[in-house]
């Protein structure tokens, strides 16, 4: 490497460093954003205030023609670009505005739409996934801005409704191609294997949901008068939902291979169990290795179910019963498929004859990413020099149908999924955190890809 280019980047890295103050500003304003992407439970303005911060954001990042489109589910993507010098490639940047629900105040050590730092990290809803990857790309291209302007061409795309998976972005794609068109992809929404250690996710499980209901009387009734014969849903329901999962605890859907083995990085059991804040004395579920079963096998979840509360619950069998199922699949399996198989699965084992309806929520495919050419090399060699650590790569058990999208809508294109999160963030969780060494570090990775992928195409 040229003296020139090693000045170059110790410049980006005192920059990006100059930058985190601003960074940390940046993310406390778009915490405070309750861009929950569900208006049944946060007014539709706090996302639409916050596409509007990005809009400003990223032109005042140097980006042009900023600006929002609707999608077909009614959420707002925020798209801009910049054109680069002649010759030089282009590349999309990808990430989201919206965020989970916060699972109640009472779990949270910290006000939840307010940044609050603590012990090195900093926290609040979606100070991570996504909003400390927007602050990223922020401190990415303005320290390049700071030195000789972008590199390479530069085209942005915001989605405002990721977390609640309905397929926005994804109906937007295909019809708005040449405005998204790009030889690289870069899908901002994951992130590190450790704090520090500089990790591609090269695999995505893809992911379907379905919602259940089991019905078994026109009302409820009380439980002394008719418990006994009387069918009770609620324990019908707990029934079903038992037959996903073995005495091991080893998903079991008919028709699914849960046997498959990860050839990748290994994810030691002690080291998951304390990234997953397993309680002592409590056993990991299933037979293979903590990879195996992130990786490369289906796994069912319970994401919640509709029955009265301990509190303030009465002496009453209940009409009816309801659960939300979701099954992650690894790649191999199409998400369709899988859907398929959990439907036929479900209506197989309802007992008693309970009525049972069952709605399809959403469906994705798992993901492989780029694992060679020129991008990737530029970024591998990026984030190690932006760390000073080796490379790593993992599969992710988080699904982002997105990233099928953008492969069959840009075949061409390489796509390579990274980010700011890693375990301790603890997304979708209470207390969610991110470590602002990885805003840092990842920013001056992107940077420094930017301006050796520019050089070497």
């Amino acid at each position: 490497m040229a003296a020139s280019e090693i000045a170059s980047s110790e410049e980006l890295r005192a920059a990006i460093g100059a930058l985190m103050s601003r960074a940390r500003s940046d993310l406390a304003e778009l915490v405070a954003f309750r861009s929950v992407a569900d208006p049944r439970q946060y007014p539709r303005e706090e996302c639409d205030k916050a596409a509007a911060w990005v809009v400003e954001a990223f032109t005042d990042a140097g980006l042009h023609d900023v600006t929002t489109s609707p999608t077909p589910d009614g959420s707002l993507a925020v798209h801009g670009h910049a054109p680069g010098p002649s010759g030089s490639p282009t590349v999309l940047l990808y990430c989201h505005y919206d965020v989970q629900p916060p699972l109640g105040e009472a779990a949270w050590r910290s006000p939840i739409w307010e940044l609050t730092e603590r012990d090195g990290r900093w926290y609040g809803r979606g100070a991570a996934d996504c909003k400390g990857n927007i602050v990223m790309h922020l401190t990415a291209l303005r320290a390049l801005q700071q030195h000789g302007g972008l590199p390479c061409g530069v085209k942005l795309i915001c989605e405002g409704s990721e977390e609640q998976g309905t397929g926005g972005l994804e109906a937007f794609v295909p019809p708005n191609a040449e405005l998204l068109r790009a030889d690289a992809i870069l899908v901002v929404d994951t992130g590190n294997f450790a704090v520090g250690v500089p990790t591609l996710t090269t695999t995505l499980r893809g992911m379907t949901s379905v919602d259940v209901r089991l019905t078994a009387l026109a009302s409820a009734m009380h439980s002394g008068m008719f418990g006994g014969p009387a069918p009770d849903p609620v324990l019908g329901l707990i029934q079903l939902l038992a037959t996903l999962h073995d005495a091991d605890g080893n998903t079991t859907v008919d028709g699914l291979d849960a046997s498959q083995r990860w050839t990748g990085v290994d994810y030691p059991a002690e080291q998951f169990r304390a990234d997953a804040n397993v309680l002592e004395g409590v056993e990991l579920m299933g037979d293979g290795a903590a990879a195996d079963l992130l990786w490369a096998r289906p796994s069912a979840t319970v994401l919640g179910i509709d029955v009265p509360p301990v509190v303030g619950s009465s002496a009453a069998i209940q009409a009816s019963a309801a659960a939300r199922v979701s099954l992650r699949i690894p790649p191999g399996v199409e998400g369709r498929a899988a859907q398929d198989a959990l439907v036929a699965h479900l209506r197989a084992r309802v007992p008693w004859g309970l009525h049972c309806e069952i709605e399809r929520v959403a469906v994705g495919d798992p993901f492989v990413g780029t694992l060679d050419g020129p991008a990737f090399e530029a970024m591998k060699v990026s984030m190690e020099e932006a760390f000073g650590h080796p490379m790593t790569t993992e599969g992710q058990g988080g699904s982002i149908p997105l990233c099928n999208v953008f492969a069959e809508t840009f075949p061409d294109a390489e796509i390579m999924l990274l980010g700011v999160e890693e375990p301790k963030c603890l997304i979708h969780a209470p207390n969610e955190s991110v470590d602002p060494r990885e805003i840092e570090h990842t920013a001056l990775a992107e940077a420094l890809f930017l301006k050796r992928y520019a050089a070497a195409s």
